[in-house]
C-alpha cells in the first residue's frame, strides 16, 4: 500500500502561503516586483511537491510561461509611463513658452482699450456669412461686424471701438454673439475671446494657463495664438 509523503517543511498549501507572505514582508525599503513573488511561488512548489506525483512538464512550462508574461506586463507598463512622463513634460515647456503671449480661448468677452479689441469665433464647417454682434455692459448691441466667409477653424479679428452710428465707444468690458450660415442653414459657432497668458501651473488634470482676469484654462482650449 502506497504512502502518502509529505514534505518535512510541513503542509504545502501554508509553505506557499507563507513564502508569499514573506516576500511582501520583507523589512527592506524595496517594492517585490511580480516577477519575484512568481519565482518564489515557483521554488516553494517545486520544494513541497510529492516526490511520488512531481509537477510535470507541462505544468513547469505553463509556470515558465506565466513569469515570462509577467515581466513582459511589467516593462511594458514601464515603457508607457515613461512615455506618459515624457510627454507630459514636453506640455509643461510648451505652456511655459506661452508665457507673455496672447491667446485665443472660448469665451465671449470683448475688452476694449486704446480704441482696439481682438476677439475670435471658430466654426465647426465652412460658412458663407459671418457676423459679430457686439454688446456693451448693458446688453445693447453697438456694433455688427461682417466677416464674410471663412473656411472651418479659428479665426481672428479686430475691432476698432467704432459703433454702428460712427461714434467711438468707450474702453471697457464688452461681450460678443456670433452667428454663421451657409445658404439658408445656419451653422454652430463659437465665440473666442483674447487674453494674455501670465503663468503656468501643473494641476492634477495637467498643465493649466493663468490668462489674467478670464481665469485658467487647459492647452487643449487653446484655439489660436496671437
Amino acid at each position: 500500500m502506497t504512502t502518502a509523503v509529505q514534505s518535512s517543511t510541513g503542509n504545502p498549501t501554508q509553505a506557499i502561503y507563507a513564502a508569499l507572505n514573506g516576500a511582501r514582508d520583507k523589512t527592506d525599503s524595496k517594492e517585490v516586483s511580480p516577477q519575484d513573488r512568481f519565482l518564489k511561488l515557483l521554488v516553494t512548489q517545486l520544494k513541497n511537491q510529492d516526490p511520488l506525483n512531481p509537477m510535470d512538464n507541462a505544468q513547469m512550462t505553463s509556470q515558465l510561461a506565466q513569469i515570462s508574461t509577467v515581466d513582459g506586463i511589467e516593462k511594458l507598463n514601464q515603457t508607457l509611463q515613461l512615455i506618459l512622463n515624457g510627454n507630459s513634460e514636453n506640455q509643461a515647456m510648451q505652456a511655459a513658452s506661452l508665457v507673455g503671449h496672447g491667446v485665443l480661448v472660448p469665451g465671449s468677452g470683448l475688452a476694449l482699450t486704446g480704441g482696439m479689441a481682438i476677439g475670435g469665433i471658430e466654426l465647426a464647417e465652412p460658412a458663407d456669412r459671418v457676423s459679430v454682434s457686439i454688446k456693451d455692459a448693458n446688453g445693447i448691441a453697438v456694433k455688427t461686424l461682417e466677416l464674410g466667409g471663412l473656411a472651418a477653424g479659428s479665426h481672428g479679428f479686430g475691432w476698432d471701438g467704432k459703433t454702428d452710428s460712427g461714434a467711438q465707444a468707450a474702453d471697457g468690458a464688452y461681450t460678443i454673439a456670433v452667428s454663421a450660415q451657409r445658404g439658408e442653414n445656419k451653422l454652430s459657432a463659437t465665440a473666442l475671446q483674447m487674453g494674455v497668458v501670465s503663468s503656468v501651473a501643473r494641476t492634477g488634470d495637467g498643465i493649466s494657463l493663468n490668462i489674467g482676469t478670464l481665469g485658467a484654462f487647459r492647452m487643449s482650449d487653446v484655439r489660436q495664438i496671437l
